[in-house]
């Protein structure tokens, strides 16, 4: 008996016996395979246990009903320590985005520290995102304020400056604090060599990474001497500093992705047939493509189009796209533009392939709707906005007279064959803007339906009231996977585009450089490339940028040239 076949409750009770009594973390997952909710225990086997456990049912609120009503399947992950679950835990709750989780879900990082040894006077940085830039990184640290105090603690023990300025001079030693106290050996000025202030940055890297045990010892024997005199506050700071450094220099994994793939069904083909029954199709639909627009504010506009061949992920014929014609945030312009430029295209290398007349003997593609094909494809290739209202009365006077050209159900020998069915992700005003585009192009026999997620309605085009089928049916069943692949697909694309924008420029490590500043250097210059390449004086004439500002820079390049690969802003 597979788990398709066996009840929830008696597959969850079998599975529970195997969940070992370690800290890990554990993940929910509802009948179709998706991750719904992400959690960390001490105990994994109590923990677990405690969703099911029918004498807590009482006691539950309405949120933690749903979410047990829902959880089909669970997977666990054993880490060494609570604090490596937490780490695994924030990190798969920003992969998979799960419904029912509420925190860590947004990017934000644990905190990390930074020092590039190539600066000219190195400094400790806090930073939430590695990159790949030549620097040593300690962390992530899953305790920022221990990490803050043990930092405070190294810059004090090893004499290391605590400025943010890129390469400090006498100007910045007539007012820094941390020289007047004597925290810092002020490299500044020339009280040490470039070379001695490197060496105490290097014991400052061995002392975070825990190569410095006696240090604790020290702290220990003060703490018992300050509680011998009775001096307790001065022994409780200790005795918190050492708790600190304890949580610092805790070993914790680098975890890499953990692989889930997309759940397939029991039986794809009894889903495909009963999908075709439901929409009244001469067969199952063996080729289906899914939409799915994916935005933030307008920002970062992408679509993600997935295949399925029959009833199975297609992952070779999936596609993304950037959204070139919208501006603003508006999901109905975006699909029409996505619908427009993905069958648009196909129409075009079908029209290569194929140049007259179809392998099969059919019918040649009549010549003016051909110049309104390549018109299209034209306008899509350069990102120019094609109105719906272009070339329908064109389109709908060849039908009064002409036979259904081979042009709308191209055969399998063109370059990329055509979906016997297309599912756009949204209600009617989706579903209308994705039918108008394919009638423009003389696709307007292949199937389309809409599918809102609220509660799972299915719009057709022909039919102004929705279907409701249930959770239950099959159909309903394949399209939300096809649906939630679209998500997931839009989704990981918005967020790889967020990234890169993020870490597109090492400008942002300069400190005190803002967005005005940054941008009056790259529209003077275009990449940073350009910018190391450049004269002190070419980089004096970019307004915010003063001789010593321009020095700054200079240097700041300089360090950066010649260290790792920079990427163009």
């Amino acid at each position: 008996m597979n788990l398709g076949e066996m009840p929830a409750s008696e597959h969850i009770r079998k599975k529970l016996g195997t969940v070992p009594h370690k800290p890990g973390v554990y993940l929910h997952k509802d009948r179709f395979g998706t991750v719904i909710y992400v959690g960390k225990a001490r105990d994994l086997r109590k923990r677990v246990s405690q969703y099911f456990h029918p004498s807590r049912r009482m006691g539950w609120d309405l949120k933690f009903s749903a979410l047990v009503e829902a959880i089909h399947d669970f997977d666990v992950h054993v880490v060494k320590n609570e604090a490596e679950s937490l780490l695994l835990e924030s990190r798969l709750i920003k992969e998979f985005k799960p419904r029912f989780n509420v925190s860590l879900r947004d990017d934000k990082r644990y905190l990390m520290l930074k020092v590039n040894l190539h600066d000219p006077i190195p400094n400790f940085v806090f930073t939430r995102l590695k990159k790949d830039d030549g620097a040593r990184y300690f962390g992530p640290f899953v305790n920022s304020g221990a990490l803050r105090n043990t930092l405070s603690l190294a810059r004090r023990q090893f004499n290391l400056r605590g400025c943010r300025v890129f390469t400090p001079g006498q100007a910045d030693y007539k007012h820094c604090l941390y020289a007047h106290l004597k925290y810092c050996t002020a490299p500044c000025v020339g009280n040490v060599t470039r070379e001695q202030y490197l060496e105490q940055v290097m014991a400052a890297c061995n002392f975070l990474e825990g190569q410095c045990r006696e240090m604790q010892g020290q702290l220990e024997a003060e703490m018992k001497k300050a509680a011998a005199a009775h001096e307790f506050e001065k022994a409780a700071d200790l005795r918190d500093l050492i708790r600190d450094l304890q949580d610092t220099w805790k070993r914790t994994e680098k975890f890499e992705r953990i692989p889930y793939t997309l759940p397939l069904a029991i039986n794809p083909a009894n889903d495909l047939e009963a999908l075709a029954v439901i929409l009244g199709l001469p067969a199952p639909p063996l080729r289906i493509e899914g939409f799915d627009i994916s935005n933030i504010s307008g920002t970062f506009a992408v679509a993600s189009l997935v295949s399925f061949k029959n009833g199975r992920p297609d992952r070779a014929n999936y596609r993304r796209f950037k959204i070139k014609t919208v501006v603003g945030q508006d999901d109905f312009a975006c699909v029409a533009e996505v619908v427009r430029r993905r069958y648009a295209r196909l129409l075009h290398e079908a029209k290569v392939k194929r140049p007259e007349r179809s392998d099969e003997g059919g019918e040649a593609i009549p010549q003016e709707l051909q110049k309104l094909v390549d018109e299209t494809s034209r306008k899509v290739r350069r990102g120019i906005p094609v109105k719906a209202e272009d070339g329908r009365s064109k389109m709908e006077d060849r039908e009064s007279t002409e036979k259904p050209s081979a042009i709308r159900h191209p055969p399998s020998s063109s370059v990329a064959a055509f979906p016997d069915l297309i599912l756009i992700d949204g209600g009617k005003g989706q579903l209308g803007m994705a039918v108008a585009e394919l009638k423009k192009l003389g696709l307007e026999r292949i199937p389309v339906l809409g599918l809102a997620k609220e509660f799972e309605e299915i719009y057709l085009p022909d039919q102004a009231a929705p279907l409701r089928l249930g959770l239950d049916h099959p159909a309903v069943k394949l399209l939300q996977r096809i649906r939630d692949e679209c998500h997931r697909v839009a989704n990981s694309y918005n967020a790889q585009l967020r990234l890169r924008k993020i870490s597109e420029s090492v400008l942002d490590e300069f400190p005190g450089i803002g967005e005005r500043r940054k941008a009056a250097l790259l529209k003077k210059f275009g990449s940073v490339r350009r910018m190391q390449l450049a004269t002190l004086e070419q980089l004096a004439e970019v307004t915010g940028f003063g001789g010593k500002a321009a020095e700054e820079l200079k240097k700041f390049l300089e360090a950066r040239a010649g260290v790792t690969p920079i990427t163009e802003a």
